[in-house]
């Protein structure tokens, strides 16, 4: 607001132009941050469609557990790492195997994340993959990139046949499970299963009747006499 100079007030309209480029226009502080905290951050690639028979899998008991209730279905362990050119390049095509077999688990183990229990279960290539199914516990595990992508197809089509393995899903083996009980990275306790004792040959010797100590009853003079005598003949 202005004066003309005879005392008369001037109300003036600021006309509001575009801010030329390269200028940032200022904004007040509340309203940033109000920005940041609810702007989206890009999706990962290893995020990017997930199936509903995909999950990243969180600790060491998470994987324990997630092979003991997969019951008799197909079971693959996708090791990969976020900074891995071979692991992303792989990645829409193990999509698309979870797409064709809904039956199928995949469980991917971030190795950035879990690099420790990683170490444990000699996981040192990537990307890595091993199969596990019911009762029968791991199937195979090898190392695979686009151009050897066959070997995944193979592994497959193989271990998705249709079979009845008897007694509850194993998962990982006796020695792995008590390495990672005995990792102090990893909170995760195991009780070994207690095996069954073996009685020794020595202990099976002492059960032994000793026959020095056996009672023995031998035929009196009378049974000895009759048994002498021969036989009538019946008529």
């Amino acid at each position: 607001m202005e004066s003309d100079g005879i005392g008369n007030k001037i109300v003036l309209q600021l006309e509001e132009k575009e801010p030329r480029k390269g200028y940032i226009q200022p904004v007040q502080g509340r309203n940033l941050q109000n920005k940041l905290r609810f702007s989206k951050s890009p999706q990962k690639w290893w995020e990017k469609r997930y199936e509903p028979n995909m999950k990243e899998i969180t600790s060491a008991q998470d994987l324990v557990d997630s092979l003991r209730n997969a019951g008799d279905n197909l079971v693959i362990l996708d090791f990969f790492s976020p900074s891995c050119g071979g692991c992303r390049s792989l990645h829409p095509k193990i999509i698309q195997f979870a797409e064709t077999n809904k039956d199928v688990l995949f469980l991917q183990v971030n190795y950035e994340e879990h690099k420790s229990m990683c170490y444990t279960l000699n996981v040192h290539v990537l990307p890595f993959f091993r199969f596990y199914r019911g009762a029968n516990g791991r199937l195979c595990s090898f190392s695979c990139t686009n151009p050897t992508v066959k070997k995944f197809k193979n592994a497959l089509a193989k271990h998705t046949t249709e079979r009845c393995s008897l007694g509850p899903a194993k998962g990982l083996e006796e020695s792995e499970l008590l390495a990672l009980s005995a990792n102090r990275d990893l909170s995760f306790n195991y009780i070994p299963k207690q095996k069954p004792i073996s009685v020794s040959a020595e202990e099976q010797l002492r059960e032994r009747p000793n026959l020095a100590d056996t009672e023995i009853l031998l035929p009196s003079t009378e049974d000895k006499h009759l048994a002498e005598q021969p036989a009538e003949a019946s008529i």
